[in-house]
């Protein structure tokens, strides 16, 4: 009876610990002097694998009173930007990046009102003040936070952009902007205008 219970424990055991290797990353919080800063994952393939399967597409109807200059519906709970052209020929979904935290996300409507092909970037005064290792000034190019386009908002210091890190798409990793994938923003580029509405919710 005894080597039964030790065969099945054994069992048990080698099973359980199958099951969780094979189980998905666990995202967790990271701290810096008893502060949350960012979310950590320890497989971020896998993390953002299982937010992209997640997205499903939307009406435009409960969110916009018209498509006039088209629309963005930035969703920070699935982390996905929807794009409505005004004619209704084009909608497209894609997987984005979005604030760290409650404190940084804004909320609401705006609109695009500026739009630039390889932007430069100043970090705002309390990302300075956050990080103040980080440099004041950081040109067009691969080092750019802001990825090859970018997209201003009426809010001031928020924007649409790209990046060239991207591990951030999927997860809470931004200091208030919504990133996508270059190729993603290359292409929302070309279809928003100046006048194109926002909608964050």
């Amino acid at each position: 009876m005894s080597q039964f219970k030790n065969s099945m424990s054994r069992r048990g055991f080698l099973a359980g610990s199958t099951s969780l290797l094979a189980a998905p990353a666990i995202a967790q919080s990271s701290s810096v002097n008893g502060e949350e800063t960012v979310e950590v994952e320890r497989d971020l393939s896998e993390v953002v694998r299982r937010n992209v399967s997640s997205f499903r597409s939307l009406n435009w109807e409960p969110y916009f009173s018209n498509l006039k200059g088209g629309a963005c519906l930035v969703d920070t709970t699935s982390r996905a930007l929807h794009f409505w052209s005004e004619d209704q020929s084009v909608y497209k979904l894609y997987p984005t990046s979005v604030p760290l935290t409650e404190d940084l996300t804004r909320l609401g409507r705006t609109s695009v009102v500026r739009k630039v092909e390889g932007p430069s970037w100043r970090p705002t005064p309390s990302m300075r003040k956050r990080n103040p290792e980080w440099p004041e000034f950081v040109g067009p190019g691969p080092d750019n936070p802001l990825g090859t386009h970018a997209l201003y908002l009426s809010w001031t210091y928020y924007r649409i952009h790209g990046t060239h890190d991207t591990r951030k798409i999927g997860r809470r990793s931004s200091n208030g902007c919504i990133g996508l994938y270059n190729e993603h923003i290359s292409e929302l580029y070309a279809l928003t205008k100046i006048g194109t509405q926002v909608l964050l919710i």
